[in-house]
């Protein structure tokens, strides 16, 4: 297998096997996708990429990361999205959205009026314990029932559009702190009814979403989830607890385990490099038997390769480097002596 390997997930087929991982644009007004998400992500499907996702759309109004994110919690989202869908589909490539609740990560502001109004959080933002993000943070309101309820058929119905606006892939975004991520990690969830307490309790939000979008989208779509695969603090999740969980998700219907890490405190301490997170999505494909996306400055065709190659992933989303350059694909392809795909308005620069 090579990064440029074909990959069959239930009832599509990847051309290829670099990812456009999500990122957050900061371009949105009322959650409404426009031309800046539809040249962004076009871009990356001329480029070559074989998936390519959309930044984490928020299921509801109090679960966007910041006011500025792209959202789904309406029908008249649907319109805008299925705009860029088809275009991307137009040049080969398949298209996922990140279905996501920022919970007590949620802001009122841009990160860039963070500073500036002296404010951290949102006076809307839900958790599942009253426990700050950090230092200056508001304190969440603490999820009751109903509100776990709520949330679950928000996911649900946002699954439902991104099925009418003609997205080949869902990921449920359970990583990097927010709420589902918050749910599983004891850092903050502190309950102690049956979403508290006990690893199988903290689980069961996140299971109960997946298995309820499971039920609400069609059998040939695949279904990921993104996990922060260990919390970096002492005390927290770790890449145990993941494995764990990705077993019980795999039982649900779930087809590949993006794999991260982090976010869940605003203190902790990563040591970041260059394919930091491989290690995880490597133990986790082997020892669950689910394929796996691996993520985490990923940057040259030499690392994308030794993690597919090797068998130690089954797709490798990259970020920055897409930023940096949309046509890496191309780029790659030319530079190994293979014959990538150009669109014909782009053939004279290719030959």
């Amino acid at each position: 297998m090579t990064v440029f390997s074909s990959l069959k997930i239930r009832g599509i087929t990847l051309k290829n096997r670099l990812v456009v991982s999500p990122m957050c644009m900061y371009s949105s007004e009322d959650g409404f996708a426009n031309d800046w998400h539809l040249v962004h992500l076009g871009s990356r499907a001329v480029g070559g990429a074989g998936l390519i996702f959309t930044e984490a759309t928020a299921v509801e109004p109090r679960g966007r990361i910041s006011p500025l994110d792209l959202g789904i919690w309406k029908d008249e989202h649907i319109e805008g999205l299925k705009r860029i869908v088809d275009f991307c589909h137009s040049f080969g490539a398949k298209v996922g959205i990140q279905l996501a609740h920022a919970g007590r990560k949620a802001e009122d502001y841009a990160p860039w009026e963070r500073e500036k109004k002296k404010l951290k959080g949102s006076k809307h933002a839900i958790a599942p314990s009253p426990i700050p993000y950090g230092k200056d943070w508001l304190v969440p309101k603490e999820m009751k029932q109903e509100d776990i309820q709520e949330v679950q058929k928000a996911f649900v119905n946002a699954a439902k559009r991104a099925v009418d606006a003609g997205f080949d892939v869902i990921e449920i975004h359970s990583a990097h702190g927010y709420l589902l991520h918050e749910f599983l990690s004891p850092i903050s969830n502190k309950r102690t009814d049956n979403y508290g307490d006990s690893l199988e309790n903290r689980e069961r939000f996140l299971i109960e979403v997946v298995r309820s979008v499971r039920k609400a989208i069609p059998d040939s779509m695949p279904l990921f989830v993104r996990l922060s695969c260990v919390d970096y603090v002492e005390g927290g999740w770790t890449l145990e607890d993941s494995i764990h969980l990705a077993r019980a998700l795999k039982e649900e219907g779930c087809d590949v385990i993006d794999c991260s890490s982090g976010g869940i405190v605003e203190e902790e301490k990563v040591n970041a490099y260059a394919g930091f997170q491989v290690p995880y999505a490597e133990r986790i494909k082997k020892e669950v038997g689910i394929k796996t996306m691996s993520v985490g400055l990923i940057t040259t065709y030499e690392q994308a390769e030794e993690i597919i190659g090797n068998s130690r992933a089954d797709l490798v989303a990259i970020a920055r480097e897409f930023l940096r350059d949309p046509y890496l694909p191309m780029r790659w392809a030319k530079s190994k002596g293979l014959k990538p795909e150009v669109p014909r308005q782009y053939i004279r620069a290719w030959l």
